[in-house]
């Protein structure tokens, strides 16, 4: 299959869904320029602006677990509209926050949100796209590279005015994704077997899922710790700081779309994630390295590198996801989700708090260790991965047919 030629070629549905995909993914980045002056506007430290973060990924996390026992039962696009709709009011509601408690509160109903529509929007852009698994897999990284990128870019835009301004300008956007969603997107029928609440939790018991769940699990500990510590350690305005991770999105999305697909190819699935946790690992030291050594150059350098293997590690975890057990899609990635996303709600608080308490190289270190972890368990496991050879395999199978 030509991944290239696929991705483009996709009803106005799929691209009404990516679209509010890239709206959605915005928000994860949307308060990195903007932590600071957060902090200062209400009066609160770096740890516990981080929980912004955490609130928003932990009830994303516990979230995915019944997202499938929803959308079975009112359907696919009723369970987008139903995120976008709470994203609306939750990112609106951010923005009057008059204490920092109030922020983190509104930011979990946000997250609530956010997981309905990120899980459906992944089986929805499978179900509907042309050309297959792969190039839906690949849309959706780059909807979420997108997204990351443009994040902080609109958090600074929007941040230098006023930091509530973000949350407004999310909320606007989300609604015309919601509008877009209602309007292009045909109703999806409902599966003829409703999701049980226990089926997430029961797909773990796969030991391939399972194996790349608990892998995504320490890489979005690694992953996160950059997105969420260092903008307190870059010590620039919200232009800086939106400026720097909009280079760094820029690498994710390019990593996610043009160096995924031709490396899995190459190297197989297995080794691309394990090039990716040591690339990861290697950035983390330099940030580490260069904040001892008070190189401010260094910081940015390895901060924006850092993005090409977390692109990488995206695309292939959740192509992974998908394909390592015989789980339908929307279960396998919301007990994939459950588990990954666990990271995300972790690493900003722990981060945070080591910077705070040890240094400002050691929540970075911690990230390096975390990626040596991801490959111990991938290497010890890898018996459990062996599908992904034959996922591996059809791919080569299919650009030799294109060929």
């Amino acid at each position: 299959m030509s991944s290239g030629g696929g991705i483009l070629r996709q009803p106005m549905s799929v691209w009404a869904t990516a679209f509010a995909a890239v709206v959605a993914f915005m928000g994860i980045g949307l308060v990195d320029p903007i932590l600071p002056s957060i902090a200062q506007g209400l009066n609160a430290g770096p740890s516990q602006v981080s929980l912004l973060f955490t609130s928003y990924f932990l009830v994303t996390a516990v979230a995915m677990l019944v997202t499938g026992w929803v959308s079975s039962r009112i359907g696919g696009k009723k369970t987008l509209m139903a995120g976008l709709a709470l994203v609306v009011v939750f990112a609106a509601l951010a923005g009057t926050s008059g204490s920092v408690g109030e922020l983190i509160g509104f930011r979990a109903g946000w997250g609530l949100g956010n997981a309905l529509f990120v899980a459906t929007a992944l089986a929805v852009i499978v179900g509907a796209a042309a050309g297959g698994a792969e190039a839906a897999i690949i849309l959706y990284e780059a909807a979420l590279g997108l997204g990351i990128s443009l994040g902080p870019l609109v958090g600074a835009l929007l941040g230098d005015w006023n930091w509530r301004a973000p949350f407004f300008g999310t909320a606007t956007l989300m609604a015309v994704g919601f509008v877009l969603i209602a309007t292009l997107l045909k109703n999806t029928p409902r599966p003829e077997v409703r999701t049980r609440l226990s089926a997430p939790l029961r797909a773990l018991a796969h030991g391939g899922l399972s194996t790349t769940a608990f892998t995504a699990l320490f890489y979005n500990f690694a992953f996160f710790t950059v997105l969420a510590f260092t903008p307190f350690i870059l010590g620039m305005p919200a232009y800086g700081i939106g400026a720097v991770f909009f280079g760094w999105g820029v690498c994710v999305a390019l990593a996610s779309v043009f160096g995924a697909p031709p490396l899995q190819r190459r190297l197989g699935s297995v080794n691309v994630l394990h090039l990716a946790l040591a690339l990861l690992a290697l950035c983390q030291i330099g940030i580490a390295l260069s904040g001892n050594a008070g190189i401010h150059a260094g910081i940015i350098a390895f901060t924006v590198l850092s993005g090409i293997p977390i692109g990488l590690g995206n695309t292939v975890f959740t192509e992974s996801a998908m394909e390592v057990s015989d789980a339908p899609r929307p279960v396998a990635s919301a007990g994939y989700n459950f588990v990954r996303w666990m990271g995300g709600a972790l690493a900003p608080f722990v981060a945070t708090k080591m910077g705070e308490e040890l240094g400002i190289a050691v929540p970075y270190l911690a990230g390096a260790a975390c990626c040596v972890v991801a490959m111990a368990i991938l290497y010890g496991r890898r018996h459990h991965l062996l599908a992904l050879r034959r996922v591996d395999t059809d791919h080569a199978l299919e650009d030799a047919v294109v060929a």
